[in-house]
Formats: structure tokens, sequence, C-alpha cells
């Protein structure tokens, strides 16, 4: 078992998946670049530890229903077949007690990872932060540390000799609600050592993730493949006055049946990492084109603090 997991980075994915590793049991060290990033990581970190509790809480209704299966948060409740109202209890009591024993938070690079088994950078997708904080680990990491981003839709091979340890190095990609669309998407480059690509799928399972093993690098691996082409097709009809938001959503979540519609899904996400994503489009600095247009949207909602539901506000308000 890994016993000691470094996050690089406190932002919506970084948060969850450091609270699924201490919900699992390991001991979780978050490292954050100021005191200001404490202050925005703290109220996300409470907000998901809430939502983490709260869906334990409404499990209980589902014992005892044979068409619930699928609704359990496997993260949080990986054998529901199983399940009783005191086991649930027993599991909130214990995330509370981990939740407040077995997490850290530091400014000092070298404290966060002097012990750690692994390592998951949860940085914005930005290369050139990713390269930065990689020359600085490289100088404080353990030769034993495995070395994993979490980027969305970035290569490992592009950074992979930056980090210093490329047979050490390799992605690992979450989905939001970590704890209910438990996924890990696991990708590999040319020189991962393949026992350390092994290791990090079993890892995954520690986490009550479902492991996904990708076999070669593709960019926005299985989920983001997907994905990314939806919400970039929804932000041109914003961006080009086809409709608003609220009336693409509620046309796609009519037509499909779907829980949310894409700009739902972009306030979960937050818009910072969409406008990361969007401005690598290759018009992006082309004036008059639509993924100009996209990203100047995104960037003015950003600049008023609309940055998603961690936020209160992005596309919709939030309490």
């Amino acid at each position: 078992m890994m016993k000691h997991v470094t996050v690089i980075g406190g932002g919506v994915l970084g948060t969850q998946i450091g609270l699924m590793g201490a919900y699992t049991g390991h001991q979780v060290t978050f490292w954050l670049r100021s005191e200001s990033s404490i202050g925005r990581t703290q109220p996300k970190l409470e907000r998901y530890k809430k939502m983490m509790i709260d869906e334990l809480e409404r499990s209980k209704q589902l014992i005892g229903n044979p068409l619930a299966a699928a609704y359990f948060p496997k993260g949080l409740i990986p054998d529901p077949a199983n399940i009783t109202v005191a086991k649930i209890d027993a599991s909130i009591e214990t995330a509370r007690q981990r939740f407040e024993e077995q997490i850290e938070i530091t400014l000092d690079l070298a404290e966060a990872v002097k012990e750690a088994d692994i390592v998951i950078e949860a940085m914005s997708e930005d290369p050139a932060q990713k390269k930065q904080i990689y020359e600085r680990l490289k100088a404080v990491m353990p030769a034993k540390t495995i070395l994993c981003t979490n980027s969305s839709t970035l290569l490992p091979s592009q950074f992979a000799e930056a980090t210093g340890r490329p047979e050490k190095y390799l992605s690992m990609h979450f989905a939001n609600q970590i704890w209910r669309f438990n996924t890990a998407e696991i990708m590999k480059h040319e020189k991962t050592d393949e026992a350390v690509f092994n290791t990090v799928i079993q890892f995954a399972e520690e986490l009550n993730m479902v492991p996904i093993p990708i076999y070669k690098e593709q960019p926005g691996y299985v989920l983001n493949s997907l994905l990314v082409p939806y919400l970039s097709a929804a932000q041109q009809l914003w961006a080009v006055g086809i409709a608003d938001p609220e009336k693409i959503d509620q046309t796609w979540k009519i037509g499909t049946g779907a829980p949310k519609g894409p700009f739902e899904i972009i306030d979960v996400v937050g818009l910072e990492t969409v406008y990361n994503i969007a401005k690598r489009q290759p018009q992006a600095e082309t004036e008059g084109t639509i993924p100009n247009q996209i990203t100047k949207l995104l960037k003015e909602k950003i600049e008023k603090g609309e940055t998603g539901i961690h936020a209160g506000k992005g596309f919709y308000t939030y309490e």
C-alpha cells in the first residue's frame, strides 16, 4: 500500500484526490504555493468533506432497494451489496476522523514530499507551470517516489524529461466528484517502467477507483476525448450568439435525458480549466475566430470571479 500521498495543488480535483486518499487510509500532504492558496483551498476541502459525508448519509435510503445498486457512491461504498446502516455510520465516523488526522497542508515543498510514495501533480493546464514545478521537485523528491500528473489533456511525454525520472512518471486522471464517478485513467508514455505502471494501477484500486489502463498516449485520455468536443460545441453556440447557456443546457437535458447540460458541467469543472484548454486551440490568438471569441468570453467571466460552482458563481449562481 502507498502510505504517503502528496498532492501538488489545491484545485477542484486536487482537493478531491487528497480527500479520497485520506478516506481510504493514506497519509495525505497538500503542497500549496502561498498563504492565499491555502485560503482558497480550505473552503474547497470543507465543501467536499461535507459532500462526501452527505453522500454516505443519503446512501442509507438505498439499502434494501434491489434497483438502487447503481446509485451508491462506489468510491465511498465499494461493496453496496453487503452494506448496512451500521457500516455506513462507521464509515462516516472513520471519514471524519481521517479528514481531521491524516491531512496536512504545507508551503514547504521539500517537507511535502520527503516521505512521499507517490506525488500527484494537480496544477492547472499550463505547460509552463508544470515544468516549473517539476524542476523544483527534481531537487527534493526521494528516489523511490512515483510522480503522476492529473493533467486533463496534456501528454506525459511532453514533461517526462523535465521530471528527471521519466521511468517513474505517468498520467493518472480522475473524473470530477471522484467519490461517485470513480474512474482513474492511467496513461504511460514510452519510457514509463512497466512495473511503475502496474503499481499505479494497484494504487488506483487502493483509492476505491476503477483503473482504466491506457496503453498509448492519447490527448484527453478516454473521458476527455469524449467530453472536450462536447463542451467545445456548446461554447461555440454561445460565442456566436446562437443561444444562451441556459437554453443550450435545457436543450441537451430534454433531448438526451442527461442530468446536467454542458455549461453546468463547465461550472463543476471550473472555468479556469476550460479557459486553459480553450486558449491552446490553434486559432485562439487569431482575432475574429470562434476560438478567440470563446477565450475572450471565458476570460471576462474569470476576471469577474465567476469561475464556477466552487466560487459560488459561474454560468449559474450557487448557494
